[in-house]
């Protein structure tokens, strides 16, 4: 008696479609395919950036260039690049908020959970679901390995990079969490969406900073976002008014985008708007140590920074807020342990105190101080400095 031949499993005869619906059954709201590739313009783009040293000190950013310009260096089976999508679009998205006043602005997108925790759950369960279904080979990414997301998102047709070089969706506008599989199958890429941003320079001129040399053009060492969560050191002084009260990133450029009025709000529970993150009052902020700074944060990206860089952009934007009567908050933080925290609260009540107020201050707490930056920050006469935001634009035409 002969034995039964093995049944050869069946395979989906298009695999990209039977990728895209899975995806959208994991709840993922956009999926592109991309050829594991970078084009030479993105190479020279990247290469620019770095040699203007417009990465500040993101050191990273330089480690495994080749992993990014190449992605078949990183993993030479790599074809094809899945690009996948999650929509945060808040429901009442932000306008440019240049007002100071007694409440932090943190970016919508940390205003919960930390998006890479859930996002790549998804990942991994549309990995393993292609590794049975598929027969292939996967890895899987979010934030997690020198991947130029953007640029693959917009050679997958997802959206095109804006002058402001974020993710630009005409269905979903600036607001999308992305992440990454690389594959070992060759799938059929998706047209690359065309530029649509015309000779609007809205995202150019609101940004506070003048983070953009040129349009498509960054330089992260101006950018809020940057200054205020990657940067360890002592923000300069040229940026601190402009920061106003964006103590956690900053959303100007992407809320201004006119794409955004086709955005539907997101219905991802993890990233709805905790009402204690959406504007909470900065002196309640300066009150917090390490340890309560850890429990309100747990589980969200704000963590990441630590409380004294925390506590650093939360005394920039009460000295921005331009009333006196925070000052009993912020006089504790003189005999703070960390230097970041003792210099901004230096600064934040050379804006509120009267100048009389100022030099008893001063001569009380220079003579413990030891750190040469604080003592550089009550040798500065900030009396002297507006206590008032520039207008939009009002830093130069950008565009």
């Amino acid at each position: 008696m002969s034995k039964k031949a093995k049944a050869k499993p069946s395979y989906p005869s298009d695999p990209a479609a039977a990728i895209r619906q899975k995806a959208l059954e994991l709840q993922f709201d956009a999926v592109g395919f991309s050829p594991a590739e970078m084009s030479q313009q993105t190479k020279d783009n990247l290469r620019e950036f770095l040699a203007r040293g417009y990465h500040g000190d993101m050191s990273w950013m330089e480690n495994r260039i080749e992993w990014r310009e190449n992605p078949t260096d990183m993993w030479e089976d790599a074809k094809s690049i899945i690009v996948l999508g999650v929509n945060y679009g808040p429901a009442d998205p932000p306008l440019a908020n240049l007002e100071f006043d007694d409440r932090g602005n943190i970016s919508v997108y940390a205003r919960n959970k930390d998006y890479h925790d859930f996002i790549k759950k998804r990942l991994k369960a549309l990995a393993r679901w292609m590794v049975e279904t598929l027969d292939c080979q996967v890895k899987v990414f979010v934030d997690t390995a020198p991947v130029l997301e953007k640029v693959a998102a917009a050679q997958a047709g997802i959206g095109w990079q804006g002058k402001n070089t974020h993710l630009v969706s005409r269905e979903h506008g600036s607001w999308l969490f992305l992440g990454e599989i690389y594959t070992s199958l060759e799938l059929k890429p998706d047209l690359k969406e065309e530029d649509h941003c015309g000779s609007c320079n809205r995202c150019l001129s609101i940004c506070p900073t003048d983070a953009f040399p040129a349009p498509y053009v960054l330089d992260a060492k101006r950018c809020i976002s940057y200054l205020t969560i990657e940067y360890h050191g002592h923000i300069a002084r040229e940026f601190r008014v402009p920061m106003g009260n964006h103590i956690y990133g900053c959303d100007d450029c992407i809320a201004v985008c006119p794409w955004n009025k086709f955005a539907e709000p997101t219905t991802e529970e993890h990233v709805f708007p905790r009402i204690e993150l959406t504007a909470p009052r900065l002196a309640d902020l300066a009150e917090l140590d390490d340890t309560s700074f850890r429990q309100i944060f747990s589980g969200s990206p704000i963590k990441r920074i630590g409380r004294d860089r925390f506590i650093r952009n939360v005394l920039i934007g009460l000295g921005n807020c331009g009333d006196s009567s925070v000052t009993s908050k912020i006089e504790p933080l003189l005999k703070d342990a960390s230097p970041y925290v003792r210099a901004m609260a230096v600064w934040a009540l050379g804006r509120l105190k009267s100048p009389n107020e100022f030099e008893s201050l001063r001569a009380t707490y220079t003579q413990d101080e030891d750190d040469m930056d604080v003592l550089e920050e009550w040798a500065t006469p900030y009396r002297s400095q507006v206590l008032h935001p520039p207008e939009a634009g009002a830093l130069g035409p950008l565009g």
